[in-house]
């Protein structure tokens, strides 16, 4: 059975719902999974000012968690087009992870929201990409057998590069059941993978 961590950064809760989709897909595949998120690098008095939904349930995640998984995958809202500080901050302290290898060959992925379709999602995607591969991790994307990121007739998150959903400008809008559903289906896939590697 593969251990899988989702590890996130939410400011609003559109990523930690889709971290809760990611979870049920990856426990779908059989999967032991925890969520957990970074720390908040906002202070309280202005995240509270501006609205952050801090009453979170998932404990807060430690640099040394991410090398007693199988598989890791990370989701933070953008931050003109690229992720959050609080993801990247948090990231940063991996240098001894790194030099000791102890990511290498683990399964990683990637999910992201943005406040609309063109703010961002895929290069969010790659900056995120591009840090587990540093890490020496093997990355599962959002392949198209979740065909729902090729609907055209109305807004949709998704691409071959991860989950992911559209927040709106003022954060109003959830993710769709078609949003959910692909993050569903990175989970399945990711744990799938991790199974096939460390089963």
């Amino acid at each position: 059975m593969p251990k899988v961590l989702v590890l996130y950064y939410s400011s609003y809760g559109h990523i930690e719902t889709l971290a809760q989709a990611i979870a049920e897909g990856a426990r779908s595949a059989g999967a032991e999974v925890d969520i957990k998120r970074v720390p908040e690098t906002v202070p309280e008095e202005i995240a509270r000012g501006a609205h952050f939904k801090l009453d979170q349930a998932a404990p807060v995640a430690t640099i040394a968690d991410l090398e007693h998984y199988d598989a890791v995958i990370v989701g933070t809202g953008t931050r003109f087009g690229r992720m959050s500080s609080q993801m990247a901050a948090f990231l940063d302290q991996a240098g001894g992870l790194w030099a000791r290898g102890a990511l290498n060959g683990k399964v990683g992925g990637a999910f992201t929201s943005t406040g609309t379709q063109h703010g961002g999602q895929e290069t969010t995607l790659f900056s995120i990409i591009t840090n587990l591969l540093h890490f020496g991790m093997t990355i599962v994307g959002l392949d198209y057998g979740h065909a729902g990121q090729m609907h055209d007739k109305d807004i949709v998150g998704g691409a071959p590069y991860g989950a992911s959903t559209v927040a709106g400008a003022d954060g109003s809008r959830q993710p769709t059941e078609i949003d959910l559903e692909g993050a569903r289906y990175q989970g399945r896939r990711v744990a799938e993978v991790a199974g096939k590697l460390f089963g």
